[in-house]
């Protein structure tokens, strides 16, 4: 069993977290520090460090990595969200849990870019972390479907659940290799990507709310009514909301809703 630490902080490196650990033993986490959140503006800690506390696992939060000093041989980021300085990538081996098919999605949203463009195939990617961002050699990969109505929140679990072994084959020594093909890149989510256009063709609309579904959600005007929408579906090539949530209000299913508009 190997030790190494994690560095975490969103679900997806929550997730991913609690699967290593029961496979590997974990020195420490490395996660974001603490912060306000929500709309109360309550300190809270990173997913990362609510499961590495469960787990008895140690929680390391510096502020800064200009001096960090891993203390381990290899460290696994997934979902970090901090660029790790280059003398920092020099005093250990950096792994980067990736949920894309490298080259394709470099940066920060690639599961929600990916449904974005109604990818039908995605993956994980396991690469060496260099300098420029995502662009380390590959060590281990593996492709899985994504179904027609798959949100995000099922691809990063598949993506979790497929990361294990990978990792597993890249701690094992396994042969790196360049990246092949012409990167594509997976911008921040921002306001103007969350806004549902209905003159949109059906299927790009669809795309959009499982993209954004369940964390984030994608909005728009309903009967007048300002709301997020949580699910929906192509029928007949017809687009079907399923679930929404009237701005203020709670989530509820689209009968719900109408019926509430009455």
């Amino acid at each position: 069993m190997a030790r190494i630490a994690v560095a975490a902080t969103a679900p997806f490196g929550a997730d991913t977290l609690a699967r290593l650990a029961e496979r590997h033993d974990i020195a420490y986490l490395l996660t974001r520090p603490d912060r306000p959140q929500g709309r109360g503006r309550k300190v809270a800690a990173p997913p990362a460090k609510e499961i590495a506390e469960r787990l008895g696992i140690e929680v390391r939060q510096p502020e800064r990595l200009d001096d960090f000093q891993p203390s381990v041989e290899t460290v696994v980021a997934v979902a970090y969200g901090v660029l790790i300085p280059d003398p920092v990538l020099e005093r250990a081996l950096w792994l980067n849990v990736h949920p894309s098919l490298l080259p394709r999605w470099r940066g920060a949203a690639p599961v929600e870019r990916g449904l974005m463009a109604g990818d039908r195939e995605t993956g994980v990617t396991i690469i060496k972390l260099v300098p420029e961002l995502d662009a380390g050699p590959v060590a281990a990969q593996e492709c899985f479907a994504v179904g027609e109505d798959d949100d995000a929140g099922a691809v990063y679990a598949r993506a979790a659940e497929v990361s294990v072994p990978l990792v597993g084959r890249a701690l094992e020594g396994a042969e790196l290799r360049e990246q092949e093909g012409e990167p594509t890149y997976a911008d921040k989510i921002t306001a103007a990507d969350r806004e549902l256009d209905w003159s949109r063709p059906a299927r790009e609309l669809h795309d959009r709310i499982r993209a954004l579904s369940p964390h984030i959600g994608a909005r728009g005007e309903i009967d007048g009514h300002r709301a997020i929408v949580w699910r929906s579906r192509l029928r007949d090539g017809e687009l079907e909301l399923l679930e929404v949530q009237p701005e203020g209000g709670r989530r509820m299913t689209y009968d719900e809703f109408l019926r509430g508009r009455c």
